[in-house]
């Protein structure tokens, strides 16, 4: 793969993706493109950028935008959105909402389900106090691969010891020798659909809540700009949107305002004191027990 053929596949990703393929990470290239060569019988991987290039190849198109995704997840994945979540958000919510007992959360990067799953076993955990509510919990990815995975709920041995409480494993998984499915009834909780965030994704309606972790970080300046402009739209006045540990919004929109109180929350800004800090008021983190 020469230059040449590297700016096509970048300008490709970046057009169909958002992900932003910086040169220092050219080596992932072949990592991640050569199974799909040898899948697609292409033998290497000029003849494959060949193909993306002439643009009839739709099956091999969907399938190297998957291949370049990263999909790094595992449940409860840096423990503090989830502490919030539990001891900040909900609490927040059920008052807040009290009025008409709805509740709308997205996972706008669900991978293979472990976030929407966490979240939703901490739901589960308040179901008394959501008996009568309507709760929507939408999980989202650009991979149709990582969704069907999601959806199943089958994780191994590894996949369930990285991040989840022996109490949540004990009480929503059912062991098969070395996997692990999750309940019916957590899987019931959540809606997985295909969607890529560079699109429209005003058809999903607004949201209180969204969590939006560890994706924008692979995009470039012009594109997280736009994303977190139709997150605002997307999200309740008083909504709130959880980052991962390592994003930020400075310098990026004003859109959105830094919760001091907590890392990784932000609410929307108030259009009439732009650069205003609005903080939730603070309780102690108990933490996922």
């Amino acid at each position: 793969m020469n230059d040449i053929e590297f700016e096509v596949l970048r300008n490709f990703l970046k057009a169909r993706s958002g992900l932003a393929l910086t040169p220092d990470k050219r080596y992932l290239v072949e990592s991640r493109l050569g199974p799909v060569c040898t899948r697609f019988k292409l033998g290497t991987l000029s003849r494959l950028i060949a193909e993306l290039k002439n643009g009839r190849a739709i099956e091999l198109e969907k399938t190297v935008v998957e291949a370049m995704t990263t999909n790094e997840t595992f449940f409860f994945r840096d423990k503090v959105p989830f502490d919030i979540f539990q001891d900040v958000l909900l609490p927040r919510y059920l008052k807040e909402r009290a009025s008409t007992k709805r509740l709308r959360i997205w996972c706008a990067a669900a991978s293979t389900g472990q976030e929407p799953y966490s979240l939703a076993m901490l739901l589960n955990d308040a179901a008394a106090k959501l008996a009568g509510w309507s709760v929507e919990l939408i999980a989202t990815d650009i991979s149709t691969e990582v969704l069907e995975k999601a959806k199943a709920g089958i994780y191994n041995q590894f996949e369930v010891q990285r991040g989840l409480p022996i109490r949540l494993m004990m009480k929503h998984f059912t062991n098969t020798g070395d996997q692990w499915r999750i309940s019916r009834e957590i899987r019931s909780m959540v809606d997985f659909r295909q969607l890529n965030l560079i699109q429209d994704f005003s058809r999903l309606g607004q949201f209180d809540i969204i969590y939006c972790r560890n994706v924008l970080i692979y995009f470039d300046l012009p594109t997280k700009t736009d994303v977190f402009r139709r997150l605002a739209k997307a999200l309740a006045p008083d909504g709130s949107l959880v980052l991962g540990a390592s994003e930020t919004v400075l310098g990026i929109t004003d859109a959105f305002t830094l919760d001091p109180a907590y890392r990784g929350l932000y609410v929307k800004a108030d259009p009439k004191a732009a650069g205003a800090q609005v903080p939730l008021a603070r309780p102690a983190l108990a933490g996922v027990r």
